[in-house]
């Protein structure tokens, strides 16, 4: 079973990898968009348009089930990917794990892109799940890009700033871009001990399981993974292979 992950750049990477743990035999497309990166500070329109074409692309490459690793994607096209795809194709989004963080913290900090922190969508989240818990936005200003450059002295640097942002008396911290745990154990490093790191890459992969399993066919494939850059057949870019998931996949 083809099994097809759509987004900008390198945030694809985490859940990719988890699907590469979990269940080795599953055939992955990985979809990247290089020409159109970053997409955050994109019109709404213009990231529909590519993500729903991203997806089709997809489907029509032979991917069976479609999975939007990125919060941007997610947020503003995932309901028009589903309504394009129909029912035979499931859909699985991203959501930052606001919700686990809030239920284990005093505090917590939202780490994301400056467009997701400002974002109406990331205050809707804070107001259902935080459930009562001081959350406070932080803008990781060039954390994202400097991720898909695979340069991690830049994004060592990036994490500095942001941790200097982050209130002491947080003790959780949601990485609320699919990039930022590429770089988990830096930023583990930076802040003090304690603090919790939440993501949704795992949960993520582990949702794409179940709807898999729920369809009932035959889910085996060859191990595969293929590239797609904007569209077009490549390889990982060459910074992936800076982070234990790229290499895991290249």
């Amino acid at each position: 079973m083809i099994v097809a992950l759509i987004d900008s750049g390198l945030g694809l990477l985490p859940t990719s990898a988890w699907l590469r743990r979990l269940r080795p035999e599953l055939d992955l497309l990985l979809s990247l968009d290089p020409d159109g990166a970053h997409w955050g500070p994109k019109p709404e329109q213009w990231v529909i348009d590519r993500v729903v074409g991203a997806a089709e692309h997809a489907v029509d490459l032979g991917a069976e089930v479609v999975v939007l690793p990125c919060n941007t994607a997610s947020v503003t096209a995932l309901d028009h990917v589903r309504a394009r795809l129909g029912d035979a194709i499931p859909v699985i989004g991203t959501v930052p794990a606001i919700k686990p963080a809030a239920a284990a913290s005093r505090s917590v900090a939202i780490w994301a892109t400056a467009a997701t922190t400002a974002s109406r969508y990331q205050a809707d989240l804070i107001e259902r799940f935080a459930n009562g818990t001081a959350v406070v936005g932080v803008a990781c200003h060039g954390l994202a890009e400097a991720i898909d450059l695979g340069d991690t002295d830049r994004a060592k640097q990036a994490i500095a700033d942001a941790v200097a942002r982050t209130p002491a008396d947080c003790d959780g911290v949601v990485l609320g871009c699919t990039h930022y745990p590429l770089m988990a154990g830096e930023i583990a490093d930076q802040l003090p001990a304690g603090v919790t790191l939440f993501d949704s890459a795992e949960a993520v992969a582990a949702q794409t399981l179940r709807r898999i399993d729920a369809l009932g066919r035959d889910a085996s494939g060859s191990g595969s993974v293929k590239v797609l850059l904007s569209g077009r057949p490549g390889e990982l870019p060459a910074g992936a292979a800076a982070f234990e998931a790229g290499r895991l996949l290249g």
